[in-house]
């Protein structure tokens, strides 16, 4: 049998002394089951080496984090860089305004400053700022150095021209600056 006891018709004497025998093995067994149930399971790899799960653990967890940190910063640029920053702008705007009195009265610069710095279509006096502003920044990108000198030389007299002589300067150096443009235009490919 598997057992180890004899099978088939078998004498009390027999089976009594195949039980002691038994009992006396499992005794001698017992410390060895204490010993197995108190130790810790070995691991080893392919070539017979133990393995330190512990360590094996550690570097797994300090992997997962770096991917993790690597996935969040990815979704972070699919969602855009520029558009986190402007609703981290609006929250912090809707904080500050949370943080306001209900009633905003007449006298309130932040009321006053947000309306005035708001763009509404079909206005007339934002068209013609705009278009001022466009002009100037026009003009002082064709106004040379020279053009701007011939004024400063004249400026602790009083000046009673009609400011023919301030055009003249501003073709001569516009002049020049679209002479200086076409060559370096006509050298360009060289």
């Amino acid at each position: 049998m598997l057992s180890g006891v004899k099978a088939g018709l078998v004498s009390a004497e027999v089976l009594r002394r195949e039980q002691q025998e038994l009992r006396r093995q499992e005794r001698s067994n017992k410390h060895l089951e204490e010993e197995s149930k108190h130790s810790q399971t070995v691991f080893r790899d392919k070539s017979g080496r133990r393995r330190d799960l512990a360590q094996e653990q550690l570097e797994k967890k300090q992997k997962d984090e770096a991917q993790s940190e690597r996935d969040e910063q990815y979704a972070r640029w699919g969602k855009g860089l520029a558009q986190g920053r402007q609703q981290q702008q609006n929250v912090e705007d809707a904080i500050k305004e949370m943080q306001k009195p209900l009633a905003r009265y007449i006298d309130d610069q932040d009321l006053d400053r947000m309306l005035r710095e708001q763009e509404r279509e079909g206005d007339p006096m934002a068209e013609f700022i705009k278009k001022r502003k466009a002009k100037e920044n026009k003009e002082k990108k064709g106004l040379a150095a020279e053009s701007l000198l011939f004024p400063l030389l004249f400026s602790a007299s009083l000046c009673r021209s009609n400011g023919f002589e301030q055009q003249r300067f501003a073709r001569m150096a516009n002049k020049k600056a679209v002479q200086e443009m076409a060559y370096k235009w006509s050298v360009e490919d060289m």
